[in-house]
Formats: C-alpha cells, structure tokens, sequence
C-alpha cells in the first residue's frame, strides 16, 4: 500500500519513523507553546488576576480549571496534586492527535507504537500512586477482599491490570487510524466542501480519545488508591 505523502519526506526520513519524528516535533511546539503561555501568565498579582479577553493565558487557565473540575469529580480534592499530571496526558494526546489533521502532518498517536508507549506511562504512573498511596499493601488489590479466594483472583487481577496498558494504546491508535483514514478518503474524492464536515468530526474525535485516554488513566489510578478492598 503506498504510504502519504508527509513533510517528512523532504528531510529524507522513512515512513516506519514519521510516528517519531511527528512525536519529535510535537514535544517540541507543546514546549515552545509553553514557554509562551508562561512569559504570558506573568509574575505576582498578575499571575493571578484573571484574564480579561481570550488569549492564550485565558485559554489555558480555561483548561486547567476544566481538568481541576474533572479530576475532583473522579479523584476527590486529593486528587489534586494530580492535576498537572493528568492535564498533560489530555493536551499531549490532543495535541498529537490535532496535528494529523493538518495537510503534511502524521498523527503520531495513530503509530501502534506511540500509543503503546502512552499506555505503558498510564500504566506505571497508577501503579507508582498505587504503591504511594498503600505501600506494599497495594498488593493486597490483587487478591480480593477473601483471602481463601486469592489463588483464584490473583491470576485474573494481575492479567486485567497487564492488559490495560495494551487496551489504553490499541484503542487510541485504532481509533486515530480510522479517523485519519475517513478524512483522507473524502479529501482525495471531494477536495472542498464535504472535507470542512470531516474536519469536523476529526478534531471531535481526536478530544474525544485524549478525553477517554485520561479518563480511564484517572479511573485506574482512583482503583489503584482506593481504601475499601
């Protein structure tokens, strides 16, 4: 099957590693657009003081108070230490999964392998709080709340909580692949007007899955601190 066409190519680099290089270049616009959201914040009481029209400092205190919100109504208000955290999953997985629409531009994401390292960080990330949170304890999640039953529930915890990593990357990657896939369809049989439909639903499917992705990290990382097992 021939592969499309990417800016990529102008720099001589193989199709197989356009995922990296997109992931390259998407780490390094996210880091810049940082840095330009911070010089914009400002320092002392302007820092605080709301933003008054929309800029980029509007935007992303909208943001941040959208991914507050949704971590206190998953995680509680101890949660909130995780905010930063969970915040960069969603704008990072947005962002990736934004830049495919762009003409030139491969959705990283959609790379099985991309996703799978995603998943793989979601993964060690609820793990990592689970043992903060419970120490060696953690353990006791994995064998239920009867102790007798434990050789029996342990083997399926233990494969439930190794599937996830693959479950969270193979449902990005598949979904971004599909979607990328419509879009270029419809692009190359209609070039205008129905394209402006698709780009529609491209950008809502590509929040949608960043969306889900940090959803289910937070629900994995509520199960991995829960108190009541």
């Amino acid at each position: 099957m021939k592969s499309h066409f990417t800016w990529f190519d102008l720099l001589h680099i193989d199709h197989h590693y356009s995922a990296v290089a997109g992931s390259i270049l998407a780490t390094i616009l996210i880091v810049l657009l940082s840095l330009i959201a911070r010089a914009a914040l400002g320092k002392g009481e302007a820092a605080i003081r709301p933003a008054g029209k929309f800029s980029i400092k509007g935007f992303f205190e909208m943001f941040a108070e959208f991914m507050a919100g949704v971590v206190d109504m998953v995680l509680g208000h101890h949660g909130k230490k995780m905010v930063p955290l969970f915040g960069a999953i969603f704008f990072y997985i947005a962002f990736n999964n934004l830049m495919g629409l762009i003409p030139g531009l491969p959705a990283p994401t959609a790379n099985i392998n991309a996703a799978l390292a995603l998943g793989l960080f979601s993964f060690v990330a609820y793990n990592v709080f689970g043992f903060a949170h419970a120490g060696w304890h953690y353990l006791q999640h994995f064998m239920g709340p009867i102790w007798w039953m434990a050789w029996l529930l342990l083997p399926i915890e233990l494969i439930s909580n190794f599937v996830r990593p693959l479950s969270l990357g193979i449902r990005l990657s598949v979904n971004m692949q599909a979607d990328h896939t419509i879009l270029g369809t419809f692009i190359d049989l209609t070039k205008v007007v129905v394209p402006v439909i698709f780009y529609g639903m491209g950008t809502f499917v590509s929040l949608l899955q960043a969306f889900v992705f940090t959803m289910l990290s937070m629900v994995y990382v509520m199960m991995a601190t829960a108190d009541d097992h």
